[in-house]
């Protein structure tokens, strides 16, 4: 028994450097690849509401209306009469599509209520109001 030492173990270290290194490395990736877009390229103010969901769009037609009242469909300005034939073309294509419509907030009820109106008579029942 005297060749039997009893040896001491080494207590078993986390090397926390490489981890640090890779925890930045995936923060930094996330922000590269991270798109940053909103609202505010179109100049509109979207309201805060308190009960609203997560604002995710993954349809097809997006409806702005700017404080002056001006519309835009999928990033181009139309006119009233431009807005309910274009509605209706999409309504022919497929009824199902979701229409999402942001608002600015100091946006007049009119003209919010038009462009629900044009949704509705074209077919189009699926909309909703994007909030921040």
């Amino acid at each position: 028994m005297s060749g039997f030492r009893a040896q001491k173990r080494k207590r078993p270290e986390l090397n926390l450097v490489p981890l640090i290194d890779v925890l930045v490395m995936l923060i930094f990736f996330a922000f590269v690849t991270m798109q940053f877009r909103s609202a505010t390229m179109m100049h509109i103010t979207l309201p805060k509401i308190a009960t609203a969901g997560k604002s995710e769009f993954k349809g097809t037609v997006t409806i702005g209306i700017d404080r002056d009242g001006l519309i835009t469909f999928n990033g181009k300005n139309v006119s009233d009469d431009a807005l309910l034939a274009l509605l209706k073309q999409v309504s022919e294509s497929n009824r199902d599509i979701p229409v999402l419509i942001k608002a600015d907030e100091t946006t007049q009820l009119k003209k919010l209520a038009f462009v629900m109106d044009a949704c509705r008579t074209s077919g189009l029942n699926k909309f909703s109001l994007q909030a921040r």
